[in-house]
């Protein structure tokens, strides 16, 4: 099998997109549509669970939205005015349904239903001692040591339990919560992943990105706060914040690039924040050439940007099939290699002799980067320069996006110089932590207002399993000294 998109394989990407509904006549119709708008923050699996005030119903699935959850059978099969759903790229746990979410369990308490958005970075550590106590876990999933916390707290109430296994993780969380007594949304006290909600004729809806609110016609209402706990029953709410306060550090990334750019995150248009991280680009990094050029499609607000912001025009040279599925059989490499061109081909007519400046949203790996600079030659570009959208990634991610490890990122094996000789470009540069934070009306400062370990290595939360992996791999190297 290949990935017919050259360009997807070198993203990082986030972990999943959630959705919950209470109050609503069809709640897991809206879900579904609700997941749709989401799918671009997970493509590997989607699931929904819904509540009818006696029985959980829940449907998951490999794949996307769309074939699993526009069925008639499938919708009619999830009754209720109470459901959640989630769409699933694992960074933890293996590529198998048991993973898919929304997971659910049977308490003492009744049933509990749980989606989930971000990483648990101690979660390795609170398994081992969940299974030490007696715990048998179903699935490899992160998400799961919630679950055993709740049932194991000595708490009484639910309510209680949630907040203290909530008070024993670490790392970033969006949770949208089922319990026969109503849904419960909340978000790490960090904030490090997005939460909103909104309504729908009374309905309460939650939703990752504002854009999930805008495709079921809700009107979005605020964002769920850092450390706070939306308790809701039927659609009544409650808001109690149980947590210390801290500054708040939400993931950067999401106005780069994970967000969908017709989402408001942070009280902020992605897309206008998108075009001034571009016009920072150009004020930053400015090249004499002939047109700019987007990598698609992530790489197209930014690309606007900077043409405004240089006066450089801004053209489509590089043309995206929007009709290639994800993979296809490959007979044999000449065909393998071909297929490559399926998804996106170079506007040949247009960049012919022609100096063009790419932009695109960031470089992991760098081996996009090799293929378009590549493909801007083979269509006879004079000149081909990159520009990158946000700052080198020298770091890996821990909270919910997947990062490769640090020995893979490019930046952080080699210097601007090496980069720019690597993928074979006439200049490359990246706009500055300082430009990136500057697009967002913020200042970096003493504390970052954002997540930005990706970048600056900075993090923001203690990485109890990584510590204890790094712990026992050097603890391997000394015995093989030793040795």
């Amino acid at each position: 099998m290949l990935t017919t998109n050259p360009f997807d394989d070198d993203k990082l990407r986030e972990e999943c997109g959630i959705f919950g509904v209470s109050g609503a006549s069809g709640a897991a119709a809206l879900t579904a549509l609700g997941l749709h708008a989401l799918q671009h923050r997970g493509q590997e699996a989607a699931g929904i669970t819904s509540f009818d005030g006696t029985l959980f119903h829940t449907h998951r699935a490999m794949g996307h939205v769309a074939g699993n959850f526009d069925r008639d059978d499938v919708i009619r099969g999830l009754p209720g005015e109470v459901a959640c759903g989630h769409v699933r790229y694992s960074t933890t746990g293996e590529t198998a349904l048991r993973n898919v979410q929304p997971l659910y369990a049977d308490l003492s308490t009744g049933g509990f239903a749980i989606a989930h958005n971000g990483n648990i970075s101690n979660a390795m550590k609170l398994r081992r001692e969940l299974v030490r106590r007696g715990s048998i876990f179903q699935s490899t999933s992160d998400t799961e040591t919630i679950i055993h916390l709740v049932a194991t707290s000595n708490y009484r109430t639910l309510l209680d339990r949630f907040i203290d296994a909530l008070k024993q993780v670490e790392g970033a969380y969006s949770l949208i919560v089922m319990t026969p007594e109503g849904m419960i949304a909340c978000r790490d006290p960090l904030g490090i992943r997005p939460l909103v909600m909104g309504r729908l004729d009374g309905a309460v809806i939650f939703a990752s990105e504002t854009v999930a609110l805008d495709v079921c016609g809700a009107t979005f209402e605020r964002a769920v706060e850092p450390g706070e706990l939306v308790i809701v029953q039927g659609t009544e709410i409650r808001s109690i914040h149980p947590f210390q306060a801290v500054d708040a550090r939400p993931c950067i990334f999401e106005w780069v690039y994970f967000s969908r750019p017709d989402s408001i995150a942070g009280d902020q248009s992605v897309y206008s924040v998108r075009k001034e991280i571009g016009a920072q680009l150009a004020l930053e990094a400015p090249v004499d050439a002939d047109l700019v050029i987007p990598v698609p499609d992530s790489g197209v607000p930014a690309a606007i940007g900077y043409a405004q912001a240089s006066g450089i025009p801004f053209e489509l040279g590089i043309i995206r099939s929007h009709y290639v599925g994800r993979t296809f059989i490959q007979p044999g490499d000449k065909v393998r290699h071909l297929g490559v061109k399926l998804k996106h081909n170079a506007n040949r007519a247009l960049i012919q002799g022609k100096k063009v400046v790419l932009i695109d949203d960031s470089i992991v790996r760098g081996t996009t980067s090799l293929k378009i600079v590549q493909m801007m030659r083979e269509a006879g570009a004079a000149e081909v320069h990159m520009r990158i959208a946000s700052p080198p990634t020298r770091h890996s991610c821990f909270y919910g996006v997947d990062t490769p490890e640090r020995a893979k990122l490019l930046a952080a094996k080699l210097d601007l110089g090496g980069m720019t000789d690597f993928i074979h470009a006439d200049s490359l540069s990246f706009v500055s932590i300082e430009g990136l934070y500057k697009a967002l009306n913020a200042a970096r400062g003493d504390k970052p207002s954002y997540c930005d370990a990706c970048f600056t290595g900075d993090y923001p939360t203690t990485l109890t399993d990584h510590d204890e992996s790094a712990t026992v791999d050097q603890f391997a190297m000394l015995a093989e000294r030793v040795a």
